[in-house]
């Protein structure tokens, strides 16, 4: 079935053959469905924040970066941005030569106010010798289009968004990965100044942030009186996934087998690679101008407050264990504590002799803990917040995309209609354990968490296979705690026209 030139591929991404054939019996398997317990909501699995306790998790947070401890901000960067261009693509393949679509007409009507304006208008004067009003009067509006979209003009419909330019200031506009650097500059700056941050990107941008990192960082760094320590690294081959034809089998193209990138849940490798305490997980595009940054850097700090102060009663507890001199009340306060601040239950603690229970409470406390941010649903596609049972039996939090639930279950359709809340990939996660040790991130993964899709290649059907999402079936084994954070902190740029919504306009 497969060849040596098959197996030279392999060994050249660094996938085994074995690791190759389990992935095509999921094709042949499929993923199974999670099963639900209920919705996290308000005051069930989503905690709302009291205003008493805020400059208590502020100051906690102010306190561990006056310490040793390594805290970096990690940002999902890879991809380009053609799908944010996607209507504007559709027009300049479509017949009509002018803007017919409430989209298209509402990005002409605006065109002045988005941030690559300028730019855009200099490109029109340089190819056509005419501004874009000029050509807009001529009707010549896929001249304006190609010029934002294609390699002769500002080649936006390939670079990736974090190069894209997104909001307007009087001294200039700023790109995704400036306001990025900005933020991490407002609540990830230790004692001595030092901010570390890390992207992740394609290998064909690469270069091109490496670039406008070094061009901006300095000047960031000098405004905000801090150090940048900035690192870039790629998706792993080795997490790439096989396709295969409808029927599963290995779907060829010239011969040679075809992989696809794993999806955002490969990611787990690079976090794993990363020499940090905390880290901050944000998408590259969830970014707001200065006048807003407020509200968004506030609840960056509460959340990091409250992880290191869960973290803290958590080693405590881990070094009681430990130490073997605790008693039956103390087991009963970190059951309690497993329970109301970290989410985990078990309906079979109650019967466990004390050596058994410390033994469970141990392996359930030692796990990397995550914070993460929920808003309420306004309609907006994301993960959502539920309570779903483990395989050991016990329920905790998780965020779950809707292929991961069997909605033809009543029972679970209904448990997933009662959601109120979704998943902006607002996180703050703790990598190491009571001793200091980082955890092995892959160890934490549950791989039944995957899901396959319909894709093609050349005109034919294909089979795709994605990775445990990052923020899904990537962390679904650690300590998960949600908390309501405001709209105003998800901001994302899913098409160009979400750049012309009041928190993008400066």
């Amino acid at each position: 079935m497969f060849t040596q030139e098959d197996r030279l591929l392999l060994q050249k991404k660094g996938i085994s053959q074995e690791k190759m054939e389990a992935q095509l019996t999921r094709f042949k398997e499929g993923f199974p469905y999670l099963r639900l317990y209920g919705s996290a909501t308000s005051g069930n699995g989503i905690l709302i924040m009291a205003t008493a306790d805020e400059q208590h998790y502020l100051t906690c947070w102010e306190d561990y970066l006056k310490g040793q401890n390594k805290v970096l901000k990690f940002v999902p960067a890879s991809g380009a941005a053609s799908r944010m261009f996607k209507d504007l693509f559709g027009f300049l393949s479509g017949e009509s030569e002018q803007p017919v679509t409430p989209f298209e007409m509402h990005f002409f009507k605006h065109i002045s106010q988005f941030a690559f304006a300028a730019e855009l208008n200099e490109v029109c004067q340089k190819n056509q010798g005419k501004s874009i009003d000029q050509l807009i009067k001529d009707g010549q509006y896929k001249i304006i289009v190609r010029n934002l979209l294609m390699p002769e003009g500002l080649d936006y419909g390939t670079l990736p968004k974090g190069l894209l330019r997104f909001h307007n200031y009087p001294e200039g506009p700023r790109k995704a990965v400036t306001e990025q650097l900005v933020e991490g500059a407002l609540y990830a700056k230790n004692a001595i100044g030092d901010v570390n941050v890390h992207f992740t990107v394609s290998p064909e941008h690469r270069a091109l942030f490496e670039k406008e990192v070094g061009t901006i960082a300095p000047l960031i760094a000098k405004a905000y009186g801090v150090t940048f320590d900035i690192h870039f690294s790629e998706q792993k081959a080795s997490t790439d996934t096989i396709a295969v034809t409808p029927d599963n089998q290995p779907f060829r193209d010239n011969g040679q087998l075809v992989f696809r990138p794993g999806g955002h849940g490969a990611l787990i490798e690079n976090m794993n690679d990363l020499d940090a305490d905390i880290v901050f997980v944000k998408n590259i595009d969830n970014v707001v101008p200065d006048r807003l940054k407020e509200v968004t850097v506030r609840y960056k700090k509460l959340l990091a407050g409250l992880l290191v102060s869960l973290q803290e009663k958590t080693f405590r507890y881990l070094r009681l264990l430990d130490s073997g001199k605790y008693t039956h009340e103390d087991l009963v306060e970190i059951i309690q504590f497993l329970q109301r601040e970290l989410h985990t239950r078990y309906e079979k603690t109650k019967i466990l002799e004390d050596g058994d229970l410390a033994i469970y409470l141990k392996h359930k406390l030692n796990r990397p803990i995550r914070i993460c941010g929920m808003v309420r649903n306004q309609g907006e596609p994301g993960g959502g917040p539920f309570w779903a049972y483990n395989a050991d039996g016990s329920y905790s939090l998780q965020i779950l995309e809707s292929s991961q639930i069997d909605l033809k279950d009543p029972a679970m359709k209904s448990m997933f209609e009662k959601g109120t809340h979704f998943n902006p990939v607002d996180l703050v996660c703790a990598l190491k354990d009571y001793k200091g040790i980082a955890f092995n991130l892959p160890d934490f993964v549950d791989q039944n968490t995957g899901f396959i899709s319909s894709k093609s290649k050349n005109g034919k059907e294909l089979k795709a296979l994605e990775l445990p999402g990052l923020w899904n079936g990537a962390m679904s084994d650690w300590n998960t705690v949600f908390v309501e954070v405001p709209l105003l902190t998800f901001n994302p740029v899913k098409t160009v026209n979400d750049l012309l919504r009041p928190e993008h306009q400066a």
